[in-house]
């Protein structure tokens, strides 16, 4: 039987790529991380993109604390399995009334995975609504084999290389995925997705989790990770504990290092 899952839900994961919304946080537990994740951006500086605010699991308590919450594990489980490996972070803040956009892509095009047996859990800080730019995805694509995509770095688009997916994608299909402040998505690592931008007074932001089976292998590399839940006998991951107490800034700098390390490790081609 599912753990937090209804039977239900397990088959819209599998039938449509993904599945919400489930609460995991209360309001005032992801109020206190929306202002951790506010202060951390503000001391990044200069609107931070995307790329720059990633694996803070490895380097902040409170997302550590985040990736190896049992609530989010469960839901994790019921769609992968018993033995889960927290294996990337990311936040994904969008101003009020910042055009930027994220373009129809599949996160599995440039992950260098060898599975994709892959989930992210895209949990709601603040609210997610149509207005302000919410998550938006092509219910069923995860069926689709990885379709070629084009780099266009587009100046709006968040993506590290505008990739933007090299099929007609019908808007009037997608799905948005409206979340509360403390809600969770669960979407397929080959689901089509996107998102508009920010057309509220509102600013949107949300954290995002990659779990991985510990059977999978990134290709070249042995990547720091957590042990989210289950055992390993593979040893495809280097595993770390909670995070060393550092100062701010040191924190800072050595996230921006993981940062760095971990775009270049799955663009690489």
């Amino acid at each position: 039987m599912p753990k937090l899952l209804t039977d239900e839900q397990v088959a819209s994961y599998h039938r449509d790529g993904i599945v919400f919304p489930m609460r995991v946080l209360s309001e005032k537990q992801a109020a206190s991380l929306l202002d951790a994740s506010n202060d951390l951006e503000q001391r990044i500086g200069e609107n931070p993109k995307a790329t720059d605010l990633a694996q803070m699991h490895l380097h902040f308590r409170w997302a550590y604390d985040l990736v190896v919450n049992p609530t989010i594990l469960d839901a994790v489980e019921d769609v992968l399995g018993p033995n889960i490996v927290g294996w990337a972070t990311g936040l994904f803040p969008k101003q009020p009334r910042d055009p930027k956009f994220i373009s129809w892509h599949q996160d599995g095009t440039y992950w260098n995975l060898d599975t994709h047996d892959v989930v992210t859990a895209w949990i709601a800080l603040s609210p997610a609504t149509i207005e302000n730019g919410c998550m938006r995805v092509m219910p069923g694509t995860q069926n689709l084999p990885i379709q070629p995509h084009t780099e266009t770095f587009a100046e709006n688009n968040l993506l590290s290389r505008g990739q933007e997916i090299g099929m007609d994608v019908d808007d009037d299909a997608a799905i948005d995925v409206v979340l509360d402040p403390g809600e969770m998505s669960l979407h397929h690592v080959k689901i089509v997705h996107g998102s508009n931008g920010n057309e509220s007074d509102m600013k949107r932001v949300g954290f995002t989790i990659r779990y991985l089976p510990t059977s999978c292998v990134q290709t070249g590399n042995r990547p720091q990770a957590i042990l989210a839940r289950g055992e390993d006998t593979y040893d495809n991951f280097e595993f770390i504990g909670p995070p060393p107490e550092l100062s701010i800034d040191e924190a800072v700098a050595a996230m921006k290092a993981s940062a760095q390390q971990q775009l270049e490790s799955v663009m690489k081609k």
